[in-house]
């Protein structure tokens, strides 16, 4: 059973029918960046990422985020020492390994732009003191976009820090049932077991850097670039920091299927979830009906890009 399957199969004792989120979780973390967890109050964004977090082992920590909370809840800060009569840093909840970051998008521009430097930096900086983070270090943020009260809008750039963006729509019918039936008795992530060792977890994140991405790759990808910074309905297209990043999920997705090189297939599978919120929509275009959805015109773009052969 490969490393997808396992996580998976842990996951569903606790959550059920989130088999594409988890996987976009995995790609995300062996490519070494964040994600935003977007969908309404109720559909396991929380649990989902707690669940993952325990199948890979590694360390976790959750901040509930809330408009009166200061950087310092976050980092954590110098605390004066009676003892030694001296001041020694006391280390915020930030430095973990996956830190999930609870409805990002109530916390105020200090607190954002902390963690904004966290996400980046790999690092916090404390009364101008800088200090690592352990790595890996992955930040799982939630927010529901149907809030407006109480709320500090992601800027762009802080946005575009995220590896990826996973909308959790509400469960089929089927999947419903089958949610509402395993929650008639008490659920609990602390049944969830690791599937795999600190050791394998290097040796595969080493694997990931070793899958190859031809020039033709390569060209397949700026051509995606070119091709939304052209399309008239949308204001802003896709930056080279985010074909990168679409270029390290492609690697890790190709890993997971077993591959040492990148297909135009793996690009295709992440792309929306990659590029979907770093585009920014004309709004003339929103106001003719030419355009809602950026994700749409993702797809739409990988539809006329020919791939290569």
């Amino acid at each position: 059973m490969d490393l997808r399957e396992r996580v998976s199969e842990q996951v569903r004792t606790v959550v059920i029918g989130r088999d594409r989120e988890v996987n976009l979780l995995l790609v995300s973390f062996l490519a070494g960046g964040h994600v935003l967890l977007e969908g309404v109050p109720g559909v396991s964004k929380t649990v989902l990422a707690k669940s993952f977090t325990r199948c890979i082992g590694v360390d976790f920590k959750r901040i509930q985020f809330t408009p009166d909370m200061l950087p310092m809840d976050m980092v954590g800060g110098f605390v004066f020492n009676m003892k030694d009569r001296a001041f020694d840093f006391r280390k915020g909840p930030v430095f973990t390994n996956i830190l999930l970051a609870d409805e990002i998008n109530r916390a105020p521009p200090k607190v954002q732009s902390a963690l904004l430097e966290a996400m980046q930096e790999f690092q916090v900086t404390v009364e101008g003191q800088t200090q690592a983070l352990p790595r890996p270090f992955m930040v799982i943020a939630t927010q529901n976009p149907q809030e407006f009260h109480g709320v500090y809008p992601l800027p762009e750039n802080q946005l575009d820090r995220f590896l990826m963006r996973i909308e959790m729509p509400y469960p089929d019918l089927a999947t419903e049932s089958a949610l509402i039936r395993r929650n008639l008795g008490e659920m609990d992530t602390d049944q969830i077991k690791a599937v795999v060792s600190g050791a394998e977890l290097a040796e595969i994140m080493d694997g990931v850097q070793k899958v190859k991405v031809s020039d033709e790759i390569i060209g397949y990808l700026a051509t995606i670039a070119k091709e939304s910074r052209g399309d008239a309905r949308l204001s802003l297209g896709a930056s080279p920091r985010a074909m990168v990043h679409l270029t390290h999920c492609a690697r890790a997705l190709a890993y997971l299927e077993g591959r040492d090189y990148v297909t135009p297939e793996d690009i295709k599978q992440v792309a929306v979830e990659v590029l979907g919120h770093r585009l920014k929509l004309d709004q003339s275009a929103v106001l003719v009906g030419q355009a809602n959805d950026p994700g749409h015109i993702v797809s739409e773009i990988l539809t006329r890009v020919k791939p290569p052969r």
